[in-house]
Protein backbone atom coordinates (compact mmCIF):
# COMPACT_ATOMS: atom_id res chain seq x y z
CA UNK A 1 0.00 0.00 0.00
CA UNK A 2 1.47 3.05 -0.87
CA UNK A 3 -0.03 6.97 0.16
CA UNK A 4 0.78 10.19 -1.17
CA UNK A 5 -0.19 13.04 0.72
CA UNK A 6 0.31 16.72 -1.24
CA UNK A 7 0.86 19.86 0.66
CA UNK A 8 3.66 19.38 3.45
CA UNK A 9 2.36 22.62 5.89
CA UNK A 10 0.32 22.06 9.01
CA UNK A 11 -2.21 19.47 7.43
CA UNK A 12 -0.59 18.05 5.29
CA UNK A 13 2.16 17.06 7.64
CA UNK A 14 -0.07 16.42 10.13
CA UNK A 15 -2.48 14.44 7.97
CA UNK A 16 1.44 11.96 7.37
CA UNK A 17 2.36 11.91 10.97
CA UNK A 18 -0.90 10.26 11.84
CA UNK A 19 -0.89 8.05 8.69
CA UNK A 20 2.69 7.05 9.85
CA UNK A 21 1.87 6.08 13.02
CA UNK A 22 -1.44 4.47 12.32
CA UNK A 23 0.65 2.10 9.45
CA UNK A 24 -1.74 2.98 6.79
CA UNK A 25 0.84 1.96 4.47
CA UNK A 26 4.15 0.63 3.86
CA UNK A 27 5.24 3.84 1.82
CA UNK A 28 4.14 6.90 2.62
CA UNK A 29 5.09 10.25 -0.09
CA UNK A 30 5.18 14.11 1.32
CA UNK A 31 5.12 16.43 -1.29
CA UNK A 32 5.52 20.12 -1.92
CA UNK A 33 6.68 22.67 -4.36
CA UNK A 34 9.03 24.23 -1.76
CA UNK A 35 12.66 23.50 -2.32
CA UNK A 36 13.52 20.56 0.99
CA UNK A 37 10.30 21.24 2.88
CA UNK A 38 8.84 18.11 2.23
CA UNK A 39 11.88 16.14 2.44
CA UNK A 40 12.89 17.97 5.72
CA UNK A 41 9.24 16.82 6.99
CA UNK A 42 9.52 13.03 5.78
CA UNK A 43 12.77 13.29 7.97
CA UNK A 44 11.55 14.64 11.26
CA UNK A 45 8.44 12.14 10.72
CA UNK A 46 10.92 9.05 10.46
CA UNK A 47 13.08 10.40 13.40
CA UNK A 48 10.09 9.53 15.62
CA UNK A 49 10.35 5.72 14.05
CA UNK A 50 12.14 4.27 16.94
CA UNK A 51 10.54 5.85 19.74
CA UNK A 52 6.67 5.32 18.17
CA UNK A 53 7.04 1.92 16.99
CA UNK A 54 6.38 2.28 13.42
CA UNK A 55 7.48 1.14 10.28
CA UNK A 56 6.00 3.36 7.54
CA UNK A 57 8.61 4.54 5.07
CA UNK A 58 8.20 8.08 4.79
CA UNK A 59 10.07 10.07 2.53
CA UNK A 60 9.93 14.08 0.55
CA UNK A 61 9.41 15.04 -2.24
CA UNK A 62 10.07 18.62 -4.02
CA UNK A 63 7.57 18.94 -6.73
CA UNK A 64 8.49 15.29 -8.65
CA UNK A 65 5.31 13.60 -8.87
CA UNK A 66 7.21 10.84 -10.33
CA UNK A 67 8.08 9.54 -6.63
CA UNK A 68 3.98 9.06 -5.88
CA UNK A 69 3.98 6.66 -8.88
CA UNK A 70 1.47 3.95 -7.71
CA UNK A 71 -0.31 5.36 -5.16
CA UNK A 72 -3.68 3.79 -3.94
CA UNK A 73 -4.44 6.89 -2.36
CA UNK A 74 -3.76 10.39 -2.73
CA UNK A 75 -4.65 13.30 -0.32
CA UNK A 76 -4.99 16.97 -1.19
CA UNK A 77 -3.96 19.45 1.13
CA UNK A 78 -2.02 22.11 -0.92
CA UNK A 79 -3.28 25.37 -1.61
CA UNK A 80 -3.64 28.90 0.68
CA UNK A 81 -4.98 28.24 4.16
CA UNK A 82 -7.82 30.34 5.74
CA UNK A 83 -6.46 33.91 7.00
CA UNK A 84 -9.00 35.81 9.84
CA UNK A 85 -11.70 37.46 8.28
CA UNK A 86 -11.14 35.52 5.31
CA UNK A 87 -13.74 33.19 3.58
CA UNK A 88 -13.67 30.17 1.93
CA UNK A 89 -15.05 32.03 -1.18
CA UNK A 90 -12.32 34.52 -1.24
CA UNK A 91 -9.71 30.91 -1.44
CA UNK A 92 -11.53 30.07 -4.84
CA UNK A 93 -9.75 31.53 -7.66
CA UNK A 94 -6.13 30.81 -6.14
CA UNK A 95 -6.88 27.25 -4.91
CA UNK A 96 -8.81 26.10 -8.40
CA UNK A 97 -5.90 26.43 -10.03
CA UNK A 98 -3.24 24.45 -7.71
CA UNK A 99 -5.90 21.52 -6.90
CA UNK A 100 -6.87 21.12 -10.50
CA UNK A 101 -2.57 21.07 -11.52
CA UNK A 102 -1.90 19.01 -8.45
CA UNK A 103 -5.01 16.42 -9.50
CA UNK A 104 -3.82 16.15 -13.11
CA UNK A 105 -0.19 15.28 -12.18
CA UNK A 106 -1.04 12.62 -9.44
CA UNK A 107 -2.79 10.94 -11.74
CA UNK A 108 -0.70 10.75 -14.80
CA UNK A 109 1.25 8.42 -12.42
CA UNK A 110 -1.34 6.76 -10.19
CA UNK A 111 -4.41 6.61 -12.68
CA UNK A 112 -6.07 4.34 -10.00
CA UNK A 113 -5.92 6.28 -6.85
CA UNK A 114 -8.95 7.20 -4.81
CA UNK A 115 -8.61 10.69 -3.91
CA UNK A 116 -9.01 12.69 -0.87
CA UNK A 117 -9.62 16.69 -0.98
CA UNK A 118 -9.05 18.18 2.06
CA UNK A 119 -7.83 21.94 0.38
CA UNK A 120 -10.65 25.02 0.90
CA UNK A 121 -13.20 25.59 -0.12
CA UNK A 122 -13.52 21.91 0.31
CA UNK A 123 -16.59 21.64 -1.60
CA UNK A 124 -16.10 23.52 -4.57
CA UNK A 125 -12.23 21.70 -4.53
CA UNK A 126 -14.02 18.26 -4.53
CA UNK A 127 -16.34 19.17 -7.20
CA UNK A 128 -13.41 20.97 -9.75
CA UNK A 129 -11.40 17.73 -9.03
CA UNK A 130 -14.64 15.43 -9.82
CA UNK A 131 -15.32 17.63 -12.75
CA UNK A 132 -11.80 17.76 -14.40
CA UNK A 133 -10.43 14.53 -13.59
CA UNK A 134 -13.46 12.44 -14.94
CA UNK A 135 -12.60 9.54 -12.67
CA UNK A 136 -15.85 7.92 -11.47
CA UNK A 137 -17.64 9.73 -8.61
CA UNK A 138 -16.96 7.08 -5.82
CA UNK A 139 -13.22 7.64 -6.19
CA UNK A 140 -13.68 11.57 -5.63
CA UNK A 141 -14.35 11.89 -1.46
CA UNK A 142 -14.00 14.98 0.22
CA UNK A 143 -13.10 15.05 3.76
CA UNK A 144 -15.00 18.33 5.54
CA UNK A 145 -17.99 16.92 7.12
CA UNK A 146 -15.63 14.03 9.10
CA UNK A 147 -13.77 17.23 10.61
CA UNK A 148 -17.30 19.20 11.40
CA UNK A 149 -18.63 15.80 13.26
CA UNK A 150 -15.67 15.35 15.52
CA UNK A 151 -16.01 19.11 16.00
CA UNK A 152 -19.94 18.40 16.73
CA UNK A 153 -19.05 15.58 19.62
CA UNK A 154 -16.27 17.99 21.18
CA UNK A 155 -19.04 20.39 22.09
CA UNK A 156 -21.38 18.19 23.27
CA UNK A 157 -19.02 16.37 25.19
CA UNK A 158 -18.38 19.55 26.83
CA UNK A 159 -21.95 20.25 27.55
CA UNK A 160 -23.19 16.86 28.81
CA UNK A 161 -19.73 15.98 30.74
CA UNK A 162 -19.22 12.77 28.81
CA UNK A 163 -16.47 11.27 26.84
CA UNK A 164 -16.84 12.02 22.95
CA UNK A 165 -16.50 8.24 22.51
CA UNK A 166 -19.47 7.72 23.73
CA UNK A 167 -21.66 10.38 21.17
CA UNK A 168 -22.62 9.39 17.62
CA UNK A 169 -23.25 12.75 15.78
CA UNK A 170 -23.01 13.70 12.31
CA UNK A 171 -22.81 17.05 10.18
CA UNK A 172 -24.22 17.22 7.05
CA UNK A 173 -24.21 19.66 4.19
CA UNK A 174 -21.19 22.44 2.97
CA UNK A 175 -18.33 22.51 4.98
CA UNK A 176 -18.62 25.98 5.84
CA UNK A 177 -19.63 28.31 8.58
CA UNK A 178 -22.93 29.11 7.41
CA UNK A 179 -23.60 25.74 5.38
CA UNK A 180 -22.74 23.22 7.82
CA UNK A 181 -25.78 21.45 9.49
CA UNK A 182 -25.23 19.90 12.55
CA UNK A 183 -28.26 17.50 13.10
CA UNK A 184 -28.96 17.64 16.77
CA UNK A 185 -31.78 15.61 16.61
CA UNK A 186 -30.36 12.80 15.41
CA UNK A 187 -27.48 12.64 17.89
CA UNK A 188 -27.11 10.26 20.98
CA UNK A 189 -25.28 9.64 23.87
CA UNK A 190 -24.96 6.13 23.59
CA UNK A 191 -28.69 5.37 22.00
CA UNK A 192 -30.26 8.04 23.73
CA UNK A 193 -30.68 11.12 22.06
CA UNK A 194 -28.67 14.26 23.38
CA UNK A 195 -31.54 16.30 23.31
CA UNK A 196 -32.96 14.05 26.79
CA UNK A 197 -30.69 15.69 28.33
CA UNK A 198 -29.77 19.60 26.99
CA UNK A 199 -32.10 23.10 27.43
CA UNK A 200 -33.30 24.29 23.61
CA UNK A 201 -30.86 27.12 24.74
CA UNK A 202 -28.14 24.63 25.04
CA UNK A 203 -28.45 22.82 22.18
CA UNK A 204 -28.61 25.88 19.46
CA UNK A 205 -25.73 26.72 21.18
CA UNK A 206 -23.70 23.80 20.31
CA UNK A 207 -24.88 23.90 17.14
CA UNK A 208 -23.88 27.57 16.60
CA UNK A 209 -20.16 26.85 17.67
CA UNK A 210 -20.41 24.09 15.68
CA UNK A 211 -20.93 25.87 12.73
CA UNK A 212 -17.89 28.73 13.52
CA UNK A 213 -15.83 25.96 14.66
CA UNK A 214 -13.07 26.53 11.96
CA UNK A 215 -13.48 30.51 12.41
CA UNK A 216 -12.84 30.32 16.07
CA UNK A 217 -9.49 28.66 15.40
CA UNK A 218 -9.12 30.73 12.76
CA UNK A 219 -8.95 33.83 14.66
CA UNK A 220 -6.96 32.40 17.79
CA UNK A 221 -4.31 30.55 15.55
CA UNK A 222 -4.01 33.00 12.98
CA UNK A 223 -4.38 30.35 10.16
CA UNK A 224 -6.74 27.18 9.59
CA UNK A 225 -6.29 24.33 12.53
CA UNK A 226 -4.14 21.25 11.56
CA UNK A 227 -4.19 18.75 14.67
CA UNK A 228 -8.37 17.46 14.03
CA UNK A 229 -8.16 17.78 10.56
CA UNK A 230 -4.86 15.86 10.01
CA UNK A 231 -6.40 12.89 12.44
CA UNK A 232 -9.61 13.37 10.75
CA UNK A 233 -8.06 12.69 7.08
CA UNK A 234 -6.03 9.97 8.23
CA UNK A 235 -9.53 8.20 9.90
CA UNK A 236 -10.60 8.27 6.29
CA UNK A 237 -7.99 6.76 4.68
CA UNK A 238 -7.70 4.11 7.18
CA UNK A 239 -10.94 3.35 6.55
CA UNK A 240 -10.20 3.16 2.84
CA UNK A 241 -6.91 1.32 3.08
CA UNK A 242 -8.60 -1.29 5.79
CA UNK A 243 -11.87 -1.26 4.24
CA UNK A 244 -13.75 -1.00 7.38
CA UNK A 245 -16.82 0.16 6.39
CA UNK A 246 -17.01 3.50 8.63
CA UNK A 247 -19.92 5.74 8.22
CA UNK A 248 -18.20 9.28 7.65
CA UNK A 249 -20.28 12.21 6.17
CA UNK A 250 -18.17 13.24 3.28
CA UNK A 251 -18.24 15.64 0.36
CA UNK A 252 -19.23 13.45 -2.27
CA UNK A 253 -21.41 14.04 -6.43
CA UNK A 254 -24.77 13.73 -5.86
CA UNK A 255 -27.24 12.26 -8.19
CA UNK A 256 -30.24 13.01 -6.79
CA UNK A 257 -29.74 12.21 -3.59
CA UNK A 258 -30.98 14.34 -0.84
CA UNK A 259 -32.88 16.06 -4.04
CA UNK A 260 -29.56 17.58 -5.31
CA UNK A 261 -27.42 16.80 -8.57
CA UNK A 262 -24.27 17.81 -10.23
CA UNK A 263 -22.72 19.18 -6.79
CA UNK A 264 -20.73 17.71 -4.34
CA UNK A 265 -21.80 18.18 -0.43
CA UNK A 266 -21.45 16.31 2.83
CA UNK A 267 -23.80 13.39 3.31
CA UNK A 268 -23.58 10.07 5.39
CA UNK A 269 -21.21 7.61 3.31
CA UNK A 270 -19.84 4.26 3.57
CA UNK A 271 -16.11 4.44 3.02
CA UNK A 272 -14.58 0.94 2.08
CA UNK A 273 -11.56 -0.28 -0.13
CA UNK A 274 -13.31 1.30 -3.38
CA UNK A 275 -13.84 4.77 -2.23
CA UNK A 276 -17.30 5.68 -0.98
CA UNK A 277 -19.35 2.82 -1.51
CA UNK A 278 -23.04 3.86 -0.81
CA UNK A 279 -24.78 7.30 0.21
CA UNK A 280 -27.31 6.60 3.25
CA UNK A 281 -30.48 8.67 3.35
CA UNK A 282 -30.76 9.93 7.12
CA UNK A 283 -34.61 10.70 6.26
CA UNK A 284 -34.16 14.79 6.96
CA UNK A 285 -37.41 16.14 8.49
CA UNK A 286 -38.93 19.63 6.56
CA UNK A 287 -36.77 21.86 8.77
CA UNK A 288 -33.31 20.05 7.97
CA UNK A 289 -34.25 19.29 4.17
CA UNK A 290 -35.12 22.90 4.07
CA UNK A 291 -31.44 24.05 5.64
CA UNK A 292 -29.52 21.34 3.03
CA UNK A 293 -31.38 22.96 0.03
CA UNK A 294 -30.34 26.44 1.21
CA UNK A 295 -26.26 24.90 1.70
CA UNK A 296 -26.23 23.52 -1.74
CA UNK A 297 -27.25 26.71 -3.20
CA UNK A 298 -24.67 28.68 -1.55
CA UNK A 299 -22.11 25.88 -2.43
CA UNK A 300 -23.50 25.82 -6.18
CA UNK A 301 -22.85 29.19 -5.89
CA UNK A 302 -18.94 29.23 -5.08
CA UNK A 303 -19.05 26.62 -7.59
CA UNK A 304 -20.14 29.04 -10.16
CA UNK A 305 -17.02 31.36 -9.37
CA UNK A 306 -15.14 28.22 -11.31
CA UNK A 307 -16.78 28.94 -14.35
CA UNK A 308 -15.21 32.92 -14.32
CA UNK A 309 -11.59 31.50 -14.27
Amino acid sequence: MKITVVGAGAVGATSADNIARKELAEELVLLDIREGFAEGKALDITQTAALLGFDTRVSGSTNDYSKTAGSDVVVITSGLPRKPGMTREELIGTNAGIVSGVAENLLKHSPDAIVVVVSNPMDTMTYLTLQSTGLPKERIIGMGGILDSARFKCYLSAALQCSPNDLNAVVVGGHGDTTMIPLIRLATWNSIPVTHFLSPEQQQKIVSDTMVGGATLTKMLGTSAWYAPGAAVAALVESIVRDEKRLFTCSVGLNGEYGQSDICLGVPVVIGKTGWEKIVDFKLNEEEQAAFSKSADAVRSMNDVLKTL
